[in-house]
Parts: C-alpha cells; structure tokens; sequence
C-alpha cells in the first residue's frame, strides 16, 4: 500500500464519520456560502501577476514536522503583503497537520486573493464544505480520482462558482480530464512514491493544450526555476515547503518574489 492509497483510506473514513456529524443544510446556510469567489484564473493572467500560489503547510507524510510554530493569520498576511497571486492552504489534519479552521481564519483577513483548499477530495460533501468555509479553489487529483468522478466534482464545483485545479503527474492522467480551458497543476511530486523530479512539469507539459492555465507544484526552490518554467508558458508556481521550513514565511516569499521582480 503505497503513502497515497493510506491517505485515500484514511480520508473517506473521515468523510464519511463528517456526512453524520454536520448536515448539508448547515453547510448551504454558512455566511460565506453566499460569497462570490475570487477567480484563481484571473489572479495568475492578469497583468505584471508573480503567479505564486504560497502553501501554508505544517507537515508532510514525506518531510514529518515542517514548521509547527507558523500563525496562519500572520502568515496570510505576510504572504498577500508579498505580493503572492493566490493562497493555498492545506486542510488534511491526519497527514498534514491542517484544519478547515486554518482556511477560515485566513479567508477572515484575506479578501483579495483566491484561496486554494488542498486536500484529497472524494467526496461530493467535501466540495460543498470548501464553498461553506470560504475557499475560491478546489484541487482535484486526477491520480486517487477516476474520469467520471473528475468530470462529475468538477462540475459541481463550477456550479457552486468555485474553480478547479486539476492535479496531474503524467499523461495517463492527464488523459482522464477534459482538459478545454482547464487549470492543470503539474505535480513534480510522485504521491505514490514521494518523490520529486522537477522535469515532470515540462514533460507532461507538452500535451496540455493552450487554452488551459499551466501549474507547476512542488520542488519549486529557486527563482531561476521558475523563470525557466515561465518560459515555458507557466503561469503558476505552487510554493509550500520552501518558505514554510523557514522560521518567517512570509519573509522567505518575500524574498523569493524580489528575485523574480528584481527593483
């Protein structure tokens, strides 16, 4: 059993125990199920956009504790000072140390930017959950979901005004998407192994047609990388790991974005 399918598992128990603890009607009548979501589309197209999608991440199943210390309201607000295009933020608890709480809070001081929920949606419910704390964006992985389950979540999404990155690793997967004028986010990362391999993302690239939005996720450490992947049409760079493992984000983003707008 490889590290993804544990977290698969572990999730649709998880899911399941939710469905009888909170009720649908509860989710429909949040305060934030009436707002309008901010376009991550808009956010990584639009004119002089850094494209840095920064994670707020506590731990991973392949690095354990990566910064346990890190304030989600000060960090949010480090990273839109920073200039960031969007916000991702990691709601798994079991495995990554997050909480729908981390998104709620954010969403209270962030009001410009599009907010990514990262999580392993697979489940109906869990989209309906992510309108009702305030997320703009929901990640769909196309490697622990199949056709129709992309197909059908997706369109419940979009019907909920929310929109979609669409997580890839290869070409098989990628060929389970209606790729037209997608957001498909490549990720360097192997989930089944943990691995990373940076050459991924120009690989599986060549096949994502040009009405679609390129993201490259994971591994991302170096401005120069991302530089050479804007090359290459990329018009987003997912950053977790590579600011969170520092004892100041935000300042570590900063930093990073001064290099790729040099004054």
């Amino acid at each position: 059993m490889t590290i993804l399918d544990k977290i698969i598992a572990h999730k649709k128990k998880e899911v399941a125990k939710l469905r009888k603890e909170v009720s649908l009607e509860s989710l429909l009548k949040s305060p934030q199920f009436k707002r309008k979501p901010i376009s991550l589309k808009k956010a990584l197209t639009k004119q002089n956009s850094t494209g840095i999608i920064a994670e707020f991440k506590r731990q991973s199943p392949s690095k354990g504790v990566i910064n346990s210390e890190a304030e989600i309201i000060k960090v949010t607000q480090d990273y839109l000072a920073a200039g960031v295009s969007a916000q991702s933020i990691l709601t798994d608890n079991h495995f990554f140390g997050g909480s729908i709480l981390d998104l709620i809070k954010a969403r209270e001081v962030n009001n410009t930017a599009p907010i990514l929920r990262k999580d392993f949606i697979v489940d109906a419910f869990q989209i309906i959950e992510a309108k009702a704390i305030g997320a703009d964006v929901i990640l769909l992985i196309a490697s622990c979901l199949g056709a129709k389950q992309l197909k059908d979540f997706g369109s419940l999404a979009t019907d909920l005004g929310l929109e979609v990155l669409y997580e890839v690793h290869n070409k098989s997967e990628l060929d389970k998407i209606d790729l037209d004028g997608k957001i498909i986010g490549i990720n360097n990362r192997d989930l089944k192994t943990f691995e990373v391999n940076l050459e991924q993302s120009l690989k599986v690239a060549e096949s994502i047609p040009k009405n679609c939005i390129k993201v490259s996720e994971s591994g991302i450490s170096d401005p120069r990388i991302v530089s050479g992947l804007k090359e290459y049409d990329f018009k987003g760079f997912l950053i977790g790991e590579n600011f969170m493992k520092t004892n100041n984000p935000g300042l570590a983003c900063k930093e990073f974005i001064n290099q790729l707008n040099p004054l």
